[in-house]
């Protein structure tokens, strides 16, 4: 995010925060989306994430890691939906919700369709750690130093748990396929 924006929105200008919104909203969509696994879920996290950043840009510090700080305020809010809601979700998230295909237009084939169903149903055995682990590394595609920063965790512990997270997803996915 450009540091003049992030400067001007710190210090109160609605018009730079709303520039800010616009870039990032998507993105912080999609996280809270893998997340969650639910549209409406990851709907109102994205609007809790947001308003949780406005409230609290006058004490950002470093206005270079903005990223990592909106980052894990989305995080947290994806979190907190979970928490709040406190039963089971229906997975609504496809493949092409989670890599944003669907926005360049193309069609998923039948077993793309199929395979999509399976992946949101093993993310759903997953705990909400790892899927998040997981959507930041693969949704967003951040680094494992940038998922380190917005969980406040060593980069050797990121390793470790997207490890966990990655055979735990292998073995939900190879459940699924039993199952189906």
């Amino acid at each position: 995010m450009d540091r003049s924006i992030v400067e001007a929105a710190r210090s109160g200008d609605r018009h730079a925060f709303d520039a800010i919104v616009r870039a990032e909203v998507d993105g912080v969509y999609r996280l809270a989306l893998a997340i969650t696994g639910s549209e409406a879920d990851a709907a109102d996290a994205t609007q809790d994430a947001f308003l949780a950043a406005w409230r609290s840009l006058p004490d950002l510090r470093d206005v270079d890691r903005f990223d990592a700080w909106l980052g894990r305020i989305a995080v947290n809010a994806a979190r907190m939906q979970l928490r709040g809601r406190r039963r089971r979700q229906v997975r609504e998230a496809t493949v092409e919700d989670l890599d944003g295909t669907a926005q360049a237009g193309r069609q998923p084939r039948n077993r793309a369709g199929e395979d999509a169903i399976a992946l949101a149903a093993a993310l759903g055995r997953l705990g909400e750690s790892q899927r998040t682990l997981l959507a930041l590394r693969h949704v967003q595609g951040r680094s494992v130093e940038e998922i380190a920063a917005i969980l406040a965790i060593p980069g050797g512990t990121v390793k470790s748990r997207l490890h966990t997270a990655r055979r735990a997803l292998a073995a939900a996915l190879a459940e699924e396929a039993s199952d189906g």
